[in-house]
Protein backbone atom coordinates (compact mmCIF):
# COMPACT_ATOMS: atom_id res chain seq x y z
CA UNK A 1 0.00 0.00 0.00
CA UNK A 2 1.16 3.47 -0.84
CA UNK A 3 2.20 6.35 1.80
CA UNK A 4 1.40 9.04 -0.71
CA UNK A 5 -1.73 8.57 -2.31
CA UNK A 6 -4.28 6.51 -3.58
CA UNK A 7 -3.55 4.06 -6.49
CA UNK A 8 -6.16 5.09 -9.12
CA UNK A 9 -7.88 2.15 -11.43
CA UNK A 10 -6.87 2.36 -14.42
CA UNK A 11 -10.16 2.73 -17.01
CA UNK A 12 -10.87 -0.33 -19.34
CA UNK A 13 -11.85 1.21 -22.52
CA UNK A 14 -14.77 -1.02 -24.35
CA UNK A 15 -14.26 -3.63 -26.36
CA UNK A 16 -14.07 -2.53 -30.58
CA UNK A 17 -17.45 -5.02 -31.86
CA UNK A 18 -19.61 -5.33 -28.89
CA UNK A 19 -18.76 -1.87 -27.27
CA UNK A 20 -18.73 -4.20 -23.80
CA UNK A 21 -15.99 -3.24 -21.27
CA UNK A 22 -16.24 -6.86 -19.57
CA UNK A 23 -15.54 -8.63 -22.67
CA UNK A 24 -12.12 -6.16 -22.88
CA UNK A 25 -11.20 -7.58 -19.59
CA UNK A 26 -11.69 -10.71 -20.93
CA UNK A 27 -9.53 -10.05 -23.85
CA UNK A 28 -6.86 -8.49 -21.77
CA UNK A 29 -6.76 -11.50 -19.75
CA UNK A 30 -6.76 -13.75 -22.28
CA UNK A 31 -3.89 -11.74 -23.99
CA UNK A 32 0.03 -13.04 -23.99
CA UNK A 33 2.99 -11.17 -24.57
CA UNK A 34 1.22 -7.91 -25.94
CA UNK A 35 -0.33 -9.58 -28.81
CA UNK A 36 -4.18 -8.01 -28.17
CA UNK A 37 -5.08 -9.07 -32.04
CA UNK A 38 -4.45 -12.51 -31.42
CA UNK A 39 -6.79 -12.30 -28.09
CA UNK A 40 -9.23 -11.25 -30.10
CA UNK A 41 -9.41 -13.20 -32.36
CA UNK A 42 -9.53 -15.99 -29.87
CA UNK A 43 -12.32 -14.29 -28.36
CA UNK A 44 -14.23 -13.40 -31.12
CA UNK A 45 -13.42 -17.02 -32.73
CA UNK A 46 -15.28 -18.73 -29.55
CA UNK A 47 -18.15 -15.88 -30.04
CA UNK A 48 -18.93 -16.97 -33.51
CA UNK A 49 -18.55 -20.85 -32.50
CA UNK A 50 -20.98 -20.10 -29.61
CA UNK A 51 -23.77 -18.80 -32.30
CA UNK A 52 -23.22 -21.72 -34.34
CA UNK A 53 -23.62 -23.97 -31.42
CA UNK A 54 -26.14 -22.82 -29.73
CA UNK A 55 -28.44 -20.67 -32.26
CA UNK A 56 -28.36 -17.64 -29.44
CA UNK A 57 -26.85 -14.56 -28.71
CA UNK A 58 -23.36 -14.96 -27.61
CA UNK A 59 -22.64 -12.25 -26.02
CA UNK A 60 -25.72 -13.35 -23.87
CA UNK A 61 -24.10 -16.50 -23.16
CA UNK A 62 -21.15 -15.23 -22.17
CA UNK A 63 -22.48 -12.85 -19.28
CA UNK A 64 -24.50 -15.73 -18.18
CA UNK A 65 -21.36 -17.74 -17.78
CA UNK A 66 -19.34 -15.33 -16.38
CA UNK A 67 -22.57 -14.83 -13.42
CA UNK A 68 -22.47 -18.11 -12.94
CA UNK A 69 -18.46 -18.64 -12.43
CA UNK A 70 -18.34 -15.46 -10.00
CA UNK A 71 -17.72 -16.91 -6.16
CA UNK A 72 -19.72 -15.05 -3.44
CA UNK A 73 -17.07 -16.24 -0.48
CA UNK A 74 -14.08 -17.77 -0.49
CA UNK A 75 -11.19 -18.38 2.31
CA UNK A 76 -8.30 -15.75 3.70
CA UNK A 77 -5.47 -17.09 5.50
CA UNK A 78 -5.48 -15.33 8.95
CA UNK A 79 -2.86 -16.24 11.73
CA UNK A 80 -4.16 -15.53 15.15
CA UNK A 81 -1.79 -17.07 18.51
CA UNK A 82 0.74 -19.50 15.89
CA UNK A 83 -2.07 -21.09 14.27
CA UNK A 84 -3.46 -20.33 10.83
CA UNK A 85 -7.00 -20.42 10.32
CA UNK A 86 -8.75 -20.07 6.67
CA UNK A 87 -11.25 -17.75 7.31
CA UNK A 88 -14.34 -17.26 5.22
CA UNK A 89 -14.69 -13.66 3.63
CA UNK A 90 -17.05 -12.24 1.29
CA UNK A 91 -15.57 -11.51 -2.27
CA UNK A 92 -15.28 -7.70 -3.71
CA UNK A 93 -16.64 -7.22 -6.98
CA UNK A 94 -13.69 -6.54 -8.74
CA UNK A 95 -12.19 -9.41 -7.54
CA UNK A 96 -15.21 -11.46 -8.52
CA UNK A 97 -14.87 -10.44 -12.28
CA UNK A 98 -11.01 -11.31 -12.27
CA UNK A 99 -11.46 -14.40 -10.73
CA UNK A 100 -14.10 -15.60 -12.99
CA UNK A 101 -12.27 -14.78 -16.12
CA UNK A 102 -9.03 -16.43 -14.52
CA UNK A 103 -11.01 -19.39 -14.16
CA UNK A 104 -12.20 -19.73 -17.31
CA UNK A 105 -9.49 -18.84 -18.78
CA UNK A 106 -7.36 -21.43 -17.63
CA UNK A 107 -9.64 -24.54 -17.63
CA UNK A 108 -10.48 -23.88 -21.24
CA UNK A 109 -6.55 -24.22 -22.13
CA UNK A 110 -6.53 -27.70 -20.33
CA UNK A 111 -9.96 -28.85 -22.08
CA UNK A 112 -9.32 -31.34 -24.84
CA UNK A 113 -10.65 -29.42 -28.28
CA UNK A 114 -8.02 -28.42 -31.16
CA UNK A 115 -7.95 -25.02 -31.16
CA UNK A 116 -8.41 -22.32 -27.97
CA UNK A 117 -11.24 -20.94 -29.82
CA UNK A 118 -12.75 -24.12 -29.55
CA UNK A 119 -11.81 -24.84 -25.88
CA UNK A 120 -12.87 -21.51 -24.83
CA UNK A 121 -16.30 -21.53 -26.59
CA UNK A 122 -17.04 -25.06 -25.00
CA UNK A 123 -16.04 -23.80 -21.80
CA UNK A 124 -18.15 -20.92 -22.16
CA UNK A 125 -21.06 -23.28 -22.96
CA UNK A 126 -20.68 -25.21 -20.25
CA UNK A 127 -20.08 -22.41 -17.62
CA UNK A 128 -23.61 -20.65 -19.34
CA UNK A 129 -25.26 -24.42 -18.25
CA UNK A 130 -23.79 -24.46 -14.80
CA UNK A 131 -21.35 -27.14 -15.30
CA UNK A 132 -17.41 -27.30 -16.49
CA UNK A 133 -14.46 -27.17 -14.46
CA UNK A 134 -14.75 -23.45 -13.48
CA UNK A 135 -18.25 -24.50 -12.35
CA UNK A 136 -16.79 -26.94 -9.77
CA UNK A 137 -14.14 -24.61 -8.90
CA UNK A 138 -16.43 -21.87 -7.42
CA UNK A 139 -18.63 -24.83 -5.74
CA UNK A 140 -15.54 -26.35 -4.50
CA UNK A 141 -14.35 -22.66 -3.32
CA UNK A 142 -18.18 -21.99 -1.55
CA UNK A 143 -17.56 -25.52 0.18
CA UNK A 144 -14.15 -24.74 1.76
CA UNK A 145 -15.70 -21.43 2.90
CA UNK A 146 -19.13 -23.44 4.33
CA UNK A 147 -16.33 -25.93 6.25
CA UNK A 148 -14.37 -23.02 7.74
CA UNK A 149 -17.32 -21.24 8.90
CA UNK A 150 -16.90 -21.55 12.54
CA UNK A 151 -14.02 -19.22 12.30
CA UNK A 152 -15.92 -16.47 10.65
CA UNK A 153 -15.30 -14.21 13.71
CA UNK A 154 -11.91 -14.08 12.72
CA UNK A 155 -12.40 -12.19 10.29
CA UNK A 156 -11.34 -8.18 9.85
Amino acid sequence: MPRKREIKKREILPDPKYHDTLTAKFINGIMRRGKKSSAEGIFYGALDLIKDRTHSDPVKIFNQAMNNVKPLIEVRPRRVGGATYQVPVEVRPERKIALAIRWIIGFSKQRSEKTMEEKLSAELIDAANNRGAAIKKKEDTHKMAEANKAFAHYRW
